[in-house]
């Protein structure tokens, strides 16, 4: 069956409150006259792409990590408070309780945003603002480790390849996996799984290759190692395999990008996100 193909967009996804809209315009408008390169994601780029319209409580704006130092200057020029948050991934743009966020990598620094990014990207409007959409491939790539016990970005996935698999360059996107491979195996079977009509969307090709890759793994010898990659998936739900039964935390260099600095306060913002309001 042919892909869902959504028309393009420009409405927001989200501008109720209008000094809200006000501040996301202004940050929009002060990166443009800046020249300042950067992306649109999150429920925007989501909108865009598969109409699928829900509420979003801020702006992800991905840019690359050496360009954060010009775009803290200049949105600080604008009159508004800019922090590098976690260093190995996010920073934030505030203004009265409200923010941005300036994403360029994930929780996991496994997604870093390279030049990859803006040569695929789209373009689109977000609140009468030009702007340049995040790749769907990329989006489907950092929302495929979402897999907290209180989020799981699978149905974003779905959503996106049901919409957009006509449009995927698909050798690419499974390029973004390598070697996580089996991560996107998962969330091609349970697409075929959410969307039986549709299990023609993932091109067979695909299937095959991952599936022989699995077959291979099956008849192997597992490794010799104690590394887990829970980690990867969850900043939370594969600590007790971290800390009490010391298996090596896969986040961590040389397996992962991160320092153990990095992990320290990735985990300590576990407790800090559960504070009331």
């Amino acid at each position: 069956m042919k892909p869902i193909e959504p028309v393009p967009t420009s409405h927001p996804v989200d501008e109720s409150n209008a000094a809200i809209a006000t501040f996301y315009r202004e940050v929009l408008q002060t990166l443009n006259a800046a020249s300042v390169p950067y992306l649109i994601g999150g429920a925007y780029a989501f909108n865009r792409y598969t109409e699928v319209n829900r509420p979003t409580k801020d702006l992800d704006i991905f840019i690359r990590r050496n360009d954060f130092e010009r775009i803290r200057e200049v949105v600080q020029e604008a009159g508004y408070e800019c922090e590098l948050t976690y260093p190995h991934w996010l920073g934030k743009v505030h203004f009265e309780g409200v923010y941005i966020d300036l994403i360029f990598s994930s929780g996991n620094a496994i997604a870093e945003v390279d030049d990859a990014w803006f040569e695929h990207a789209a373009p689109g409007e977000v609140l009468g603002v030009p702007v340049r959409i995040c790749p769907a491939e990329e989006m489907i790539w950092s929302k495929a480790f979402i897999m907290e016990k209180e989020r799981f970005d699978g149905a974003d996935i779905a959503h996106l390849i049901r919409a957009r698999s006509a449009q995927l360059d698909w050798p690419r996107l499974f390029r973004r996996f390598e070697p996580h491979w089996r991560v996107l195996l998962s969330h091609l079977i349970l697409f075929g799984f959410v969307y039986p009509a549709h299990r023609d969307l993932v091109p067979s090709a695909i299937m095959d290759e991952l599936i022989e890759r699995l077959r291979q793994e099956t008849h192997s010898e597992p490794p010799d190692t104690r590394l887990c990659l829970g980690t990867l998936l969850s900043r939370e739900q594969y600590l007790n395999d971290i800390e009490r039964q010391g298996l090596q935390d896969g986040r961590v260099a040389p397996v992962g990008k991160m320092t153990p600095e990095d992990t320290a306060q990735w985990t300590q913002a576990i407790s800090d996100d559960h504070e009331p309001d």
